[in-house]
């Protein structure tokens, strides 16, 4: 049974937040996949996140609702996809990977690919796969059910923790987080920490 993810989970911090929506899906339009691997950015203290030295960022946090999606260009490249969380520590999850289960066709032909594993195995892969651009910038997360995030009940996804990667500043902090032995991962776990989910999450 499936269920919407509601704006109270994002009324915490975004580590809690990135580690728990792992093994959740991640539904767009016509297309789904299940999330398989994010990182947490803190609006305080981490100069990786985009809080640190861009004044519009923070004014982005204060005048959006928690599980607002935040999209920017990266590297005049690609775009990503991250959801403001807003609770006991302000801050971005940042979507690296989904496993794709609805919609196959329309990322293959997006991505000029037909190996499912290339599909959303990255960050700027991931929004090309579903047709994510700036124009879903700032859009509710939590009201559409053709945008948003569901949880499966009966998920128990055994979740890996190690460094974020594709940074160069606060780059030490263990806060990407992967299904374990996934083949959809933008890249391979290299210091590991088990993650124990309790059976509280994803509420």
């Amino acid at each position: 049974m499936k269920s919407r993810i509601p704006r109270a989970f994002f009324r915490r911090d975004p580590i809690t937040c990135a580690r728990e929506l792992i093994g959740a899906e991640l539904v767009w339009g016509n297309c789904a996949g299940e999330i398989v691997e994010t990182e947490a950015y803190l609006a305080e203290n981490d100069e990786a996140c985009h809080t640190f030295s861009r004044p519009t960022v923070r004014a982005f946090v204060e005048r959006n609702k928690p599980g607002a999606a935040y999209i920017y260009f990266s590297y005049g490249a690609h775009w990503m996809l991250n959801v403001l969380v807003k609770g006991e520590t302000n801050g971005f999850v940042l979507f690296r990977a989904v496993q794709p289960t609805r919609g196959v066709g329309a990322m293959k032909k997006r991505r000029g690919t037909d190996d499912e594993r290339q599909l959303c195995s990255g960050p700027g892969k991931l929004t090309e796969a579903f047709a994510i651009t700036h124009r879903h910038d700032k859009m509710d997360l939590c009201v559409d059910p053709r945008h948003c995030f569901v949880k499966v009940s009966a998920a128990r996804a055994d979740v890996v923790a190690d460094a974020r990667i594709g940074i160069t500043r606060s780059a030490h902090h263990p806060w990407r987080f992967s299904l374990r032995d996934s083949k959809f991962v933008s890249r391979r776990v290299k210091t590991v920490e088990r993650v124990r989910r309790s059976r509280s999450t994803l509420r």
